[in-house]
């Protein structure tokens, strides 16, 4: 096991590497830095004012180095301005003795957010905390629904309750979140329609909204109120598709010999479910709710969006507006990381699931 751990490990790091030059690229094409001097300097400014905006600031060096700079293998750039004054990657952070030193990815320097004008570890930490708490919500409710409609629909395959269960399922994974998204906000968080006015007319709810439809303010207070539609918006989705394999995982074990030895003998189904269908019909829904997680972490931009909720999802889509290009790296070096540990725990989780999986 520690063996394999060490090759994964290797693996990742590699992985990593690559992924992030591949995003650093992307993000530093010339267009992109020709966008982001007018955005800082003006969008008036003429291609030579371009060409000066960005050779002042340490653009203009081959892509190499400047990946390197941004890693922390490389040293910062720096330049020496008219007045004597000296400028650098560094400098803002480090101070005048950080001319020529390393501030990157290594040493903890995730660059300056153009956007938030503040440290983008900052800024990443605070709102990847937000959608910690959002994603933690949704796999407590969609984890459960999902393996409970999954296995149910499994246990009775063909009947009326497996095809209404599957039906619910292949509907919910089919509705994309911004239309459930915008038919919860219609129907619950509307003072002119859906529920709210006629629940407001009947004397139930004291405020003129059931839910509220905005959800930023569940950043200082997380409520029932305020949380309920964006977690349920994105469970229902993900719900789906861990329901469906969930019951063809169920429905192929309650085929096997040792089941219908365990029905022979007079075991009663309950205890043939519990004890010897579940373990093994869980290993595919294992896998796939821990693909959840990266997918939760890069797509709840729609629905931190739709809800205001300014979490990592969120962020994402101010720094791809705003042409942010340090905290669109930040957030790809923290997208990898995430898709790479939930990877490597399911991988181990193999083996406590099922001891006949062995790691070669």
């Amino acid at each position: 096991m520690l063996l394999f751990l060490l090759r994964r490990v290797g693996v990742m790091l590699v992985t990593a590497l690559c992924l992030t030059f591949v995003v650093f690229f992307l993000t530093n094409l010339p267009a992109k830095l020709e966008t982001l001097a007018k955005t800082q300097a003006g969008a008036r400014i003429s291609d030579a004012e371009v060409a000066s905006w960005l050779d002042r600031n340490g653009y203009n060096q081959p892509m190499l180095v400047r990946y390197g700079e941004w890693l922390g293998v490389v040293p910062g750039w720096t330049r020496e301005e008219a007045d004597g004054t000296i400028r650098g990657r560094c400098i803002e952070r480090m101070g005048p003795e950080g001319a020529g030193a390393r501030c990157g990815l290594l040493q903890g320097y995730w660059g300056h957010s153009t956007r938030f004008r503040a440290p983008v570890g900052e800024v990443i930490s605070t709102r990847l905390g937000a959608t910690g708490w959002l994603m933690l919500w949704v796999l407590i409710v969609m984890v459960p629904m999902a393996l409970i409609v999954g296995i149910v629909a499994g246990m009775r395959e063909g009947s009326r309750t497996d095809r209404s269960l599957s039906t619910f399922a292949i509907a919910s994974t089919a509705t994309p979140e911004y239309v459930s998204g915008v038919l919860f906000i219609a129907l619950l968080a509307s003072s002119t329609v859906g529920l709210s006015p006629l629940l407001v007319s009947w004397g139930v709810i004291p405020g003129p909204v059931l839910f509220q439809g905005n959800a930023r303010s569940a950043l200082d207070q997380i409520t029932f109120w305020n949380f309920t539609l964006p977690v349920i918006t994105i469970a229902l989705y993900g719900m789906g598709y861990v329901a469906r394999i969930t019951r063809a995982s169920m429905t192929e074990v309650m085929t096997q010999q040792y089941i219908r030895t365990a029905r022979l003998k007079g075991v009663s189904f309950p205890n043939i479910v519990l004890r010897h269908a579940l373990r093994n019909a869980l290993i595919a829904p294992f896998t796939v709710i821990m693909l959840q997680i990266p997918w939760l972490l890069n797509g709840v931009v729609i629905v931190e969006v739709l809800f205001s909720y300014p979490g990592f999802g969120w962020t994402l889509y101010e720094a791809a507006v705003n042409n942010d290009i340090e905290l669109l790296l930040a957030a790809s070096v923290v997208a990898v990381i995430v898709v790479l540990l939930t990877q490597l725990i399911s991988d181990i989780g193999y083996v406590y699931l099922n001891p006949r999986i062995r790691v070669s």
